[in-house]
Formats: structure tokens, sequence, C-alpha cells
């Protein structure tokens, strides 16, 4: 496993820190929520997953990737943003 895709370390005072190039599922969704102003449920990425979006070997979501994938569905009129 490269270190770009292992799990976040922890801070010295118990805090996490988000990897954004291994983030799980329900942490993808808080941080795509925060940013995007829009809610994004572990649901909704759950469907992307299923419908093709990308994710590293041990299931948790590279937001680069992700937002590529997106973008490339969105231009072809896929299933992947909304």
């Amino acid at each position: 496993m490269t270190p770009e895709h292992a799990p976040s370390p922890e801070h010295a005072q118990g805090m996490s820190r988000l990897n954004p190039a291994a983030l799980g599922v329900a942490d993808a969704a808080r941080v795509l929520t925060r940013i995007g102003g829009k809610p994004v449920t572990e649901e909704m990425l759950r469907t992307d997953i299923d419908a093709g979006a990308p994710t590293n070997a041990n299931g948790t979501v590279n937001l680069v990737h992700y937002a590529a994938w997106l973008v490339k569905e969105m231009s072809v009129g896929g299933a992947g943003g909304d």
C-alpha cells in the first residue's frame, strides 16, 4: 500500500487527520457535504461506487479520482453527480 492510500494517521491530540486520497465512505460524504454546500450521503456515494466510481483497493475513496469520475459521467450523461 502506498503512503497516499494508507489510512489517515492520528494527531497527537487524538483528532483524526483526513487523507483526501483515502477516505472512508462516511468521511467522504461528510467532507463533500461541507465543501459542496449540499448534502451528500453515504448512500449516494455507495450508489456511485456501484455505478463504477473508483475506490482504492481497501474500499476508501480518493476524492480527486472520484471528482474526475463525476466529471466524466456528467460529460457523457451518466449517473454520477446528482
